[in-house]
């Protein structure tokens, strides 16, 4: 880099910093200063710091992106008081969850903060087993893509579609996998961040202690686990959870390939606390979200989720179908149901009340219902490669306990096929079946011949059953780090319902 070239970035930088500061109040730049001292002392000393590697995992929502941006100031200050300043490292775990508009958000806000051509920052995406560098317009991978489509598919069928199993577990044991692979390619790193809140890190701790405790594992306060120790943890129970979703002969072949621990490196990075320094409060920092990063809410979100593995319209949408299909109810009735939970969650999140109002006024019309519902029939099929008739075939689960369920799903939704019912179960016991029913096996539910007969010879999975590694992981929300109460009128769980932070 030329001298003259040099001295313009630090310029943009300086500019950069000087708007990004403009926007924190007074107990924000208290925060901030605190920061850089606890990152110098980490680093041993002002002149290591130039060597320190900070990692911080950033969803594409408001509150990660709060989290990045002040990180990326602590980087500015240290670069404009001193010789070097840390790296940072920022990744994005890419699911079925992170659609264009979330991509546009991290986008947008790494634009804004000047991350992309800054040496001192890598933005890496860890996708299934691939980590590549961030681009706006990257694809999902096809086996990534597939993998959540067969999570998605296998916990819903053995649960009838229950939410929590169906969207979120995958994904919440899938992080050992997703921090091994950011934090040890390359040079690795020195430090992990979490944008997170306190209570809800010491939540998900206690979630993944308890779990690990039950399985017999000798495990000692979360706070005293190194990050080896920490993801090795949560990746035995992943190995144990997906053993029984998807049954020992039904394993992914590629499934032990994945990264324990922190791989090829000597030293294990440190967890670096910093939720304590961090307002969660978005109205707080309102303006520095939508004005200065162009953070905008996803209406596939609800408009107001972080981009986490379940999809909020995604969930209201299957709720307003089990009430019409499986309830003999109306699609509103679901709808509703739902609204009135959220409104409640979002509240007690502290959620701005103008995004509340804004995310029930996209129901509060026929037409916008309609709206809503094709809106969110048009991620599944884009998230999952999934139509109505293949969700509404998931929350009846027809196929399970040697198809105990299969007259009432043909009965309802499909009873022109009551005459091939006895072809229907030689086809899933692994009996010869005519071709033309195999077919219909296949296009009514989205799973391969052999995943049918998989889940014919499945039970399903009973929520009061303590052996059950799913059962027992669908136990408490390790966002909310609560038992789950049940709605009365559905029998869902209401602590499932919306998982945005």
């Amino acid at each position: 880099m030329s001298s003259i070239h040099e001295q313009a970035m630090k310029y943009v930088y300086q500019q950069v910093l000087q708007r990004l500061l403009s926007y924190f109040n007074r107990a924000e730049r208290t925060a901030l200063q605190l920061l850089i001292q606890r990152l110098i002392v980490a680093a041993g000393g002002i002149e290591r710091i130039g060597d320190y590697r900070v990692l911080v995992a950033f969803s594409g929502g408001k509150d990660s992106a709060y989290t990045v941006a002040l990180l990326r100031a602590a980087q500015l200050s240290i670069a404009g008081r001193a010789p070097a300043t840390f790296n940072l490292r920022v990744a994005n775990m890419r699911h079925a969850g992170m659609t264009s508009a979330v991509m546009d958000n991290i986008h947008r806000c790494y634009s804004a903060l000047f991350l992309h051509d800054d040496p001192r920052v890598q933005l890496l995406v860890v996708d299934h087993q691939y980590v590549q560098t961030f681009e706006q317009d990257l694809p999902f991978s096809s086996p990534g893509r597939e993998q959540n489509r067969s999570d998605m598919l296998l916990g819903g069928h053995l649960t009838a579609g229950d939410a929590r199993t169906t969207f979120c577990n995958a994904c919440y044991l899938s992080m050992a996998e997703f921090l091994g692979r950011a934090a040890s390619w390359g040079e690795g790193v020195d430090a992990v961040v979490s944008g997170d809140s306190l209570k809800e890190q010491k939540q998900y701790a206690a979630w993944i202690t308890r779990l690990a405790r039950h399985n017999g594992q000798t495990v000692s306060q979360w706070h005293k686990l190194g990050f080896r120790t920490a993801l090795n943890t949560i990746d035995s129970i992943g190995q144990i959870y997906y053993r029984e979703l998807y049954g020992e002969e039904s394993m992914p072949a590629d499934f032990m390939l994945r990264p324990l621990g922190y791989p090829g490196k000597p030293t294990a990075p440190a967890f670096l606390p910093v939720a304590d320094l961090i307002g969660f409060r978005t109205d707080e920092h309102w303006a520095l979200l939508t004005d200065f990063l162009g953070f905008r809410f996803d209406d596939l979100a609800f408009s107001f989720s972080e981009s986490d593995c379940a999809n909020p319209l995604l969930m209201a949408h299957m709720r307003g179908l089990r009430a019409q299909f499986v309830q003999g109810r109306e699609y509103a009735d679901g709808i509703a149901e739902y609204l009135e939970l959220a409104a409640a969650m979002m509240r007690r999140k502290r959620m701005p009340t103008r995004l509340i109002h804004q995310a029930l006024a996209a129901y509060d019309q026929a037409d916008k219902l309609e709206e809503r519902r094709a809106l969110a029939a048009g991620y599944a099929q884009e998230a999952f490669g999934l139509n109505e008739t293949q969700l509404v075939c998931l929350l009846f689960a027809p196929f399970v306990d040697a198809g105990a369920q299969l007259e009432a799903f043909l009965r309802c939704c499909h009873p022109g096929m009551l005459v091939a019912s006895a072809d229907l179960h030689r086809a899933l016991s692994g009996q010869p079946a005519p071709d033309q029913v195999v077919q219909w096996l296949v296009d009514v539910s989205g799973l391969s011949l052999k995943g049918l007969q998989n889940l014919y010879v499945r039970p399903r999975v009973d929520f009061n059953d303590d052996s059950s590694i799913i059962a027992r992981v669908r136990a408490s929300d390790p966002d909310k780090g609560r038992v789950m109460t049940v709605d009365q009128r559905t029998g869902e769980a209401v602590a499932e319902l919306i998982s945005g932070r």
